[in-house]
């Protein structure tokens, strides 16, 4: 038995790791970001398209 306790601390850490992981894949992208993307766009063609008169 003294086997099963050497290798489950380091499988719960590999397991953890793999969450750890997943989470930040998972929160790099997604619905949001394409939504704050196209907002971001919009503005920016927004931007280029003012008249120009204000700047002068």
């Amino acid at each position: 038995m003294d086997y099963v306790s050497a290798i489950v601390p380091p499988l719960v850490m590999a397991v953890g790791f793999g969450f750890v992981i997943r989470a930040i894949i998972r929160s790099q992208g997604g619905a949001q970001k394409a939504k704050e993307d196209a907002y971001a766009d919009a503005l920016a063609a927004e931007a280029a398209h003012a008249p120009r008169a204000a700047a002068e």
